[in-house]
């Protein structure tokens, strides 16, 4: 691995907490602020909201200017985003904090963007293995995010305002590490490549069809599911918090861990297989969650939930760079998350809604049609091979 994927590790350990930090303490404060209940998730569902409006300007922004000022202008952001939570908790603004939590989602907009800058910087054939390095960030991320809340809580009286504080200054050491550490990568276009496609001539490739539907239904549904479970498990079943952060926790190391291996299973295995598996296991999730909703069965679902999203979004990263041209590199890469970041944006604020609506089992049936999109675009892949096996 080069230094940049070293660096983009570091930097994303610590930027990236931003999302678990919102995940866990967005429903909560929104429970606190909004002054209807069924907004509550809104703050999450505005952080995802950010992330799709910005994947595609920031993927325009890097290919004129290079990813490096890209990812610098991101952290500068991320701070005026971390000072503009802690003002809006001061003053129980609502507004104020969904208005934090987008300024969040356009940061993490340019974190996704790490991935590719790694993969960028090693050769092709461990590209799925970089991917799968970067991921690894979040356990750290995991960990840090929802634990900000804790050591916050002696910085300020206000429960939350200190895990902002704390963030802000997260953001501040991944400047200065992607500042001094990180080099942009001149992106080769092969002579002879031809003109890039439009959108519509790839969206129609089955393959490209492929790896963004496996990573945007891969977030889909963990987004959900993930972000109505502190609202089910603090405010309608009554767990503390501390057992509530126990779970986020878990679920989103869980989210990384796998990222051990998961990139030398897409090399050993294909990314077919691992598609298949992730689908399997979100299943597995889905039938825990709504068996019962004791503590082992959140924890237990959020696992699985976690694991299943790796596989889909690690396999469907990977494919991605094989199915464009260099000179299309960029638009690609923008359509893909603008893709993924859409379909999270549109569950996560759909989850408060509909868990208030239906409740908790209610809502675990619903992810079930989402799932149903990545099996057609499985099946339409298996066919579109056995068509150009025969020819």
């Amino acid at each position: 691995m080069t230094q940049n994927v070293w660096i983009l590790m570091l930097a994303q350990a610590f930027a990236m907490c931003a999302a678990p930090l919102v995940v866990f303490a967005g429903g909560l404060i929104g429970k606190e602020l909004a002054s209807d209940s069924s907004f509550a998730t809104l703050p999450v569902a505005a952080m995802v909201i950010g992330t799709a409006l910005a994947v595609y300007p920031a993927a325009s922004i890097a290919s004129k200017y290079g990813r490096k000022l890209v990812f610098l202008g991101a952290m500068v952001i991320g701070l005026i985003a971390a000072m503009v939570a802690v003002l809006s908790l001061q003053v129980s603004s609502f507004s104020g904090f969904v208005i934090a939590a987008i300024l969040i989602g356009i940061v993490l907009a340019c974190i996704q963007q790490f991935r590719f800058a790694a993969m960028e910087s090693v050769r092709p054939d461990l590209m799925p293995v970089a991917a799968s390095r970067l991921l690894l960030a979040g356990i750290i991320a995991a960990y840090l995010g929802p634990e900000l809340v804790t050591i916050g809580q002696s910085l300020h009286e206000q429960t939350f305002a200190g895990a902002f504080y704390l963030l802000g200054g997260c953001f501040v050491i991944a400047f200065i590490l992607i500042l001094f550490g990180y080099r942009n990568i001149e992106i080769k276009v092969e002579a002879g490549e031809g003109n890039p496609r439009s959108f519509s001539e790839l969206l129609a490739s089955p393959g490209i069809l492929l790896a963004m539907g496996s990573a945007s239904v891969g977030f889909a549904v963990m987004s959900f599911i993930m972000t109505a479970t502190p609202i089910s498990m603090h405010e309608l079943n009554h767990y503390s918090l501390e057992e509530t952060k126990w779970v986020i926790q878990s679920h989103i190391m869980a989210m990384f861990i796998p990222s051990l291996f998961s990139g030398w299973l897409v090399k050993k295995l294909g990314f077919i297989t691992m598609m298949w598996s992730g689908l399997v296991i979100y299943l597995a999730c889905l039938f825990i969650a709504y068996w019962d909703q004791a503590l082992i069965h959140y924890w237990s679902a959020l696992i699985l939930l976690g694991l299943g999203w790796n596989l889909l979004f690690v396999s469907g990263t990977a494919l991605l760079p094989q199915m464009y041209q260099a000179n299309e590199t960029h638009r690609v890469q923008g359509l893909n998350d603008l893709m993924v970041f859409s379909a999270q944006a549109i569950t996560s604020l759909a989850s408060g809604v509909l868990l208030i609506i239906l409740g908790w089992q209610g809502l675990v049936w619903v992810a079930l049609p989402i799932m149903a999109i990545l099996v057609v675009l499985l099946l339409n892949w298996r066919r579109v091979n056995s068509l150009q096996a025969v020819v």
